[in-house]
């Protein structure tokens, strides 16, 4: 029989809802009955003792929130009861021990990947397009529209064939989606736009710069075909930079073209269309090789998170985190605004005091510009997160920090720097789900691992992401976009451990390119780069 009532950590004075509770419902749970005061929907949280106005509200082990008024024993925590509260973190207290999971069942295991030239493995192989200005993302459009249909023949899909056969005034249609074919098998050309590159600070020219750099040292990447205007902030030779910077013996071929160089649009996508085919040609010549796991470099993300995120699909990637750890693999954790309230335990897993300090240093430069522009992270939990049960920022940022596992920090990288170190790092980002996916893939993450709740699409355009339910209800509702379900581990039929060696098997059949995620059959590139600045 499933339980009704589950406490995450022993010191928890709240224990979150597995089922509807009725009113006057009693539950037995810990050894004492304990009556429900009004009607509690699944994944919200219910007190465990009486609080009074300003008493400390307990969850995950730490500080989540401080009761706004007097709530009864067996009540729901509602944003009307409880307001947000986390603890002060001032500096690296102590230094946590790890005991890494066992991992012999993988330690002999491999993918098959694209192996380049600086030691990087990537799971997918993709030449890639982008502007350094948003000026140019017609052209890059126009690309796009050229490669695919000579590169990539689609059929009609379903929802062609609906809207042909409403326009010819039938509601029948032939539903079949017919398999697209391709010209080449070993390599994807995709294309990215952007907002960017000028009219703003040029530090946000630069930032972006480094984001793009990122993308072409990806392992996922071959090469890339690069647009330039000429007049505008991020100029060929700051991207030139950024990449010399991060690459300084970079190989892959990168074919940059400068428009106000160039004269007519005709000249210049000639030119682009020529030279592209003939580098994507030869790049469809690499092969997938087997590589060791420890060549995965894994995001951690979650997006659309609900009150099971932090029990189920969150532990399963912390758990998966752990063990790719363990066999020598990189774990990048970002969303620094869901990491308020639990900045201590990170410090303290931090190998050392100079990362930890530059993690604190980032937190609260972050922190600042957010309440200079009259905001704060109590406002990061979003309607749907407040819906299902994350109803204050220290709350959903406790469950969305169980992505990090229990391992130590090894580095502290700002947005737009590069991976050096395997290991768990930590990557200041937004907690934006798709400016966040666009900046682990461009600190060079092959896979990402993105957990949800309510339901999220994102996806990207070089990196496969594989997209975690945290519940059962979600993964049969929105089975297109859901690769894995963690609802077992709410049902009590699974435990994390066995979910995680789950998603393990998982992650090295798509880095082989034996399954592909759900966000890349549905071509779900997205791409947002983060504006750190104003424009002007």
């Amino acid at each position: 029989m499933q339980k009704k009532l589950i406490k995450v950590n022993p010191s928890d004075n709240v224990a979150v809802a597995l089922v509807n509770l009725k009113a006057d419902e009693v539950v037995s749970f810990q050894n004492e009955d304990i009556r429900i005061v009004s009607d509690v929907k699944a994944k919200h949280k219910i007190a465990l003792n009486k609080f009074e106005i300003g008493e400390e509200i307990m969850m995950y082990g730490v500080l989540v929130g401080k009761a706004s008024e007097a709530i009864e024993k067996g009540n729901v925590l509602t944003t009307e009861n409880v307001k947000h509260q986390s603890a002060k973190v001032s500096k690296k207290t102590d230094t946590i021990g790890w005991t890494a999971p066992k991992v012999d069942k993988w330690k002999d295991k491999t993918f098959m990947g694209y192996h380049r030239e600086d030691g990087q493995v990537g799971t997918a192989n993709v030449w890639l397009f982008f502007p350094l200005v948003f000026c140019e993302n017609k052209n890059i459009e126009k690309l796009r529209d050229i490669f695919e249909k000579e590169l990539l023949t689609k059929q009609s899909n379903a929802h062609q064939m609906l809207l042909r056969s409403l326009v010819n005034g039938s509601e029948d249609s032939d539903t079949e989606v017919i398999e697209s074919t391709r010209v080449f098998e070993n390599i994807d050309v995709k294309f990215i736009t952007h907002p960017g590159g000028c009219g703003g600070i040029r530090q946000d020219s630069e930032s972006l710069a480094r984001l793009l750099a990122g993308y072409v040292k990806n392992p996922n990447v071959a090469g890339a075909t690069v647009l330039s205007l000429g007049c505008q902030n991020l100029q060929i030779d700051i991207f030139n930079k950024a990449l010399e910077a991060i690459s300084p013996d970079n190989k892959k071929p990168v074919l940059m073209y400068e428009q106000q160089q160039m004269g007519t649009v005709d000249d210049m996508l000639s030119a682009i269309i020529k030279n592209s085919y003939a580098a994507i040609k030869e790049a469809n010549e690499i092969e997938r090789q087997p590589a060791p796991l420890s060549k995965l470099k894994v995001g951690l993300e979650c997006g659309g998170s609900d009150g099971f995120s932090g029990i189920s699909a969150n532990p399963t990637l912390g758990y998966t985190s752990d063990m790719l750890v363990a066999l020598g693999g990189t774990a990048i954790l970002a969303e620094f605004p869901e990491l308020c309230g639990v900045e201590q335990e990170l410090v303290n897993r931090c190998t050392n005091e100079t990362s930890a300090k530059r993690f604190l240093e980032l937190m609260q430069a972050y922190e600042k510009s957010v309440v200079d522009a009259g905001s704060g992270f109590d406002m990061n939990p979003s309607p749907g997160n407040i819906k299902d049960g994350l109803i204050t920022d220290a709350m959903k940022s406790a469950g969305a920090a169980k992505k990090g596992g229990t391992s130590p920090v090894v580095d502290v990288l700002d947005y737009g720097e590069y991976i050096t170190k395997p290991g768990l790092n930590l990557l200041c980002t937004p907690g934006n789900d798709v400016e966040s996916t666009t900046a682990m893939v461009g600190s060079g993450a092959n896979i990402v691992l993105f957990t949800t709740g309510l339901g999220t699409p994102t996806g990207n355009p070089i990196t496969p992401v594989i997209k975690v339910s945290s519940n059962s209800e979600l993964a049969t509702k929105m089975s297109d976009i859901i690769d894995v379900d963690t609802g077992d581990v709410i049902k009590g039929e699974k435990t994390i451990e066995e979910m995680a060696e789950t998603m393990l098997d998982y992650i090295i059949d798509v880095a082989s390119g034996t399954i592909k995620s759900k966000a890349s059959l549905l071509n779900q590139d997205d791409f947002i780069p983060w504006k750190r600045g104003v424009s002007l």
